[in-house]
């Protein structure tokens, strides 16, 4: 399956520019999924053709002094699994610009609760620099995989379970 969805992506590209196909781009942990994961990845496919979706891959969730609860292969294949994604992909990085020279998508997608930052400023100058749109959607609010791992945790402290 994973294949027939990267043969179908080198086809878009390749004629990306003649159908004026409209590549969504957006990443995440995609840790402990959840209805916010979903809706984000709902909205993102109903704005473009063509949905890739970067995971972050195990080594890279350390940045954030965390760990995944859910292995790397487990969470690419879950989100490959979503009938929302053409192709999900490892994130090794942060490198926005990296990840567009590679998959050249016309627009990317994430969260609000970034919006306005100075890293996502930067991020929003060099993605328009190449003809790139950010589109940002509503957070979630109430739900997070940090919320649920942390519930999960007072559940095993207080019962004794797991």
């Amino acid at each position: 399956m994973t294949g027939d969805k990267t043969r179908t992506y080198s086809f878009h590209r390749s004629y990306q520019h003649i159908f004026k196909m409209i590549i969504g781009y957006t990443t995440g942990v995609f840790d402990l999924f959840h209805i916010g994961h979903l809706n984000l990845l709902r909205r993102a496919k109903a704005q473009c053709d063509y949905l890739i979706v970067g995971v972050t891959v195990d080594e890279l969730v350390l940045y954030k002094n965390k760990h995944a609860v859910i292995p790397f292969e487990e969470r690419i294949e879950i989100v490959r699994s979503i009938k929302y994604v053409d192709e999900a992909v490892p994130q090794v990085n942060m490198n926005k610009m990296e990840a567009w020279e590679k998959y050249h998508f016309n627009r990317m997608f994430v969260g609000d609760d970034w919006k306005g930052t100075e890293k996502w400023n930067r991020i929003e100058d060099e993605m328009r620099s190449v003809g790139v749109e950010l589109v940002y959607f509503p957070y979630t609010k109430g739900t997070s995989s940090t919320l649920i791992n942390q519930v999960l945790l007072k559940l095993r402290d207080n019962d004794g379970v797991f």
